[in-house]
């Protein structure tokens, strides 16, 4: 066992349990040095630290949220955004309604307004060079006007109503990913 991830749980705190194993923080390490990009997202609060004591590539939550705005185990807390952040490390938004939603509810006609809260949320704390879109399209409750990724526009229109311009949504979009996987890449 290299880590202990986190239940789905609302509300509660992603610290749900003990953090890397040995044997995980020798997973990072190798990863590190093999350019893979690890993915924090279902990963608790200890492994988390554990996780950013350990590597020497950015922090990356591939699909996770603001816990400040929906309090689930899944998203994280303001100190982790701050340690992601400085790592230089990106947070892909989750588009999984439970994690978006400020009540945890399951309840798909949910406004975008929300998911864009979010997005604000995380460029507030991170920047704009830090927040990209992560989706959770596998089979995740998606909110009714972006069930799939032909919906996607739904929430660009939407970003770009709040001001966003397209340098923006480019880095959202597409170029904040590709910055990250360079850097965990050794590029």
């Amino acid at each position: 066992m290299f880590a202990h991830g986190v239940p789905f749980s609302f509300p509660a705190s992603p610290d749900t349990g003990p953090g890397l194993t040995d044997a995980g923080k020798a997973l990072v390490t190798a990863c590190n040095e093999l350019g893979v990009l690890l993915d924090v997202s279902h990963l608790n609060e200890a492994g988390f630290w554990d996780l950013a004591a350990t590597t020497t590539k950015p922090i990356v939550a591939t699909h996770s949220n603001a816990h400040a705005l929906c309090p689930s185990t899944r998203n994280l807390t303001d100190k982790q955004l701050a340690a992601i952040r400085d790592s230089d490390g990106i947070v892909g938004v989750n588009f999984n309604v439970p994690f978006l939603r400020p009540d945890g509810g399951r309840e798909s006609a949910m406004p975008l307004d929300v998911m864009a809260d979010h997005v604000d949320y995380l460029v507030e704390k991170l920047g704009i060079d830090r927040v990209a879109l992560g989706s959770d399209f596998d089979g995740a409750l998606m909110p009714d006007d972006l069930s799939d990724a032909s919906e996607l526009p739904n929430l660009i229109t939407l970003l770009r109503k709040r001001g966003y311009d397209d340098a923006s949504l480019r880095k959202i979009g597409y170029q904040n990913w590709i910055r990250v996987l360079e850097l965990a890449w050794g590029n």
